[in-house]
């Protein structure tokens, strides 16, 4: 059996919902979706958006109103979820729901998850240096103990070929040294973490077609200025499963695009 997965940045779950993002994940049926940037608290989401293609949602919600906020929906009911990931700061902010899908023998767990943003100036992009130290060592453990895929906005082109610009780029949050040698150590299975992008490790030469988010000045959208910050990131086991990957840009339910990957397993 196949395990498709999605991960989207909504900017705004009820936004989305109406520009119908529920509609299309109906029409493709997966087994289980990410999404990020709520935007909402429990009142605006209980009874009314806490399900997709019957799927139910569990939710990290920020304490600031209409800001951040984390989901993650699945068919099949995990085994246990955790809320944040230890870090008052940020778990303030709602950026981390992790499912867990345990049985005798197998652990496993799918992880949606919203990484800071530091373009709006020096003081976030501190603390966007503070959650990539705290995030490391907790994923790093995590692989320890249990196989995972995380999905959502990582707020990081790793690459040349993440982003349309990237010469313009090199002294903007994103495209950073700082935040790009956290990816790849992240990504080395040598010296760092080990964990797979596994939408590279399917299509390690896209460029334009690779792209997750536009700005909304300049036309960015229509001419295809992108940016690839959204990621599915697996451990090895789970990252050889995968069999396609696919970034959908027929509609718009929001700046970002919703990634796919298909998976040779299930729950």
């Amino acid at each position: 059996m196949g395990f498709k997965l999605v991960s989207l940045n909504l900017n705004g779950i009820r936004s989305a919902a109406t520009k119908g993002y529920r509609e299309w994940t109906e029409s493709i049926a997966p087994d289980c979706m990410g999404v990020q940037e709520v935007k909402a608290q429990a009142a605006d989401v209980l009874g009314k958006l806490d399900s997709v293609a019957g799927m139910p949602g569990h939710f990290h919600y920020a304490q600031k109103k209409g800001y951040s906020g984390v989901g993650a929906f699945s068919k099949v009911a995990p085994s246990d979820v955790v809320i944040g990931f230890g870090e008052p700061e940020f778990d303030d902010e709602g950026r981390y729901v992790e499912l867990r899908f345990d049985k005798p023998g197998r652990k496993l767990s799918i992880i949606s998850c919203y990484f800071p943003s530091g373009s709006s100036g020096e003081e976030r992009q501190l603390a966007k240096y503070r959650f990539l130290a705290a995030m490391r060592p907790h994923l790093q453990a995590l692989k320890a103990e249990r196989e995972f895929i995380l999905v959502g906005d990582v707020n990081i082109a790793h690459k040349e070929a993440d982003l349309k610009n990237w010469k313009g780029n090199l002294k903007n949050s994103g495209f950073l040294p700082e935040e790009r040698a956290w990816m790849t150590d992240l990504l080395d299975p040598t010296a760092g973490v080990g964990l797979v992008d596994v939408y590279r490790q399917l299509h390690p030469h896209t460029t334009d077609e690779c792209y997750t988010w536009w700005s909304n000045r300049g036309q960015a959208r229509a001419k295809n200025v992108g940016w690839r910050i959204d990621y599915q990131l697996a451990t090895p086991g789970l990252a050889a499963l995968a069999r396609s990957a696919s970034v959908y840009k027929e509609q718009w339910f929001s700046d970002h695009a919703p990634l796919t990957v298909e998976y040779d397993f299930s729950l």
